[in-house]
């Protein structure tokens, strides 16, 4: 499943996050007890939950009189839609431009590019 184009608002967001971190089907009152520090209510949680669901991000199974939640995007999958699309949408296609960008703002630390030199070297074997 492509995630380039599936745009999620930040409270999504950290729904899927909670998600991810079970790592496996979760209940909209489990989550709610690891987002209690948000003070979202029931409504609000099963709202995102819904939308969620509608984008694609989650399958919602019902088992008995609850409802389960699973990822069917992983964190890393959307995670590299996300990139592609603010390679294509803010660069230009251009990754390149998107680490220069980086670097004149100062944004990659030392342990950050030695970590790209490592990658692309890897990458080269």
């Amino acid at each position: 499943m492509s995630t380039e184009n599936i745009s999620i608002a930040k409270a999504e967001l950290e729904i899927m996050r909670v998600i991810w971190k079970a790592g496996e089907p979760i209940t909209a009152a489990e989550i709610g007890k690891l987002v209690e520090d948000k003070e979202w209510k029931r409504t609000t949680i099963a709202t995102l939950l819904a939308r969620l669901t509608e984008k694609g991000m989650l399958n919602a199974e019902r088992q008995g009189r609850a409802m389960y939640y699973t990822a069917r995007v992983s964190a890393r999958e959307y995670k590299k839609g996300q990139a592609m699309n603010l390679i294509q949408n803010l660069f230009g296609g251009s990754a390149r431009d998107l680490i220069v960008s980086l670097a004149e703002e100062d944004t990659l630390s030392d342990e950050d590019i030695q970590e790209l030199k490592d990658f692309f070297e890897d990458r080269r074997k």
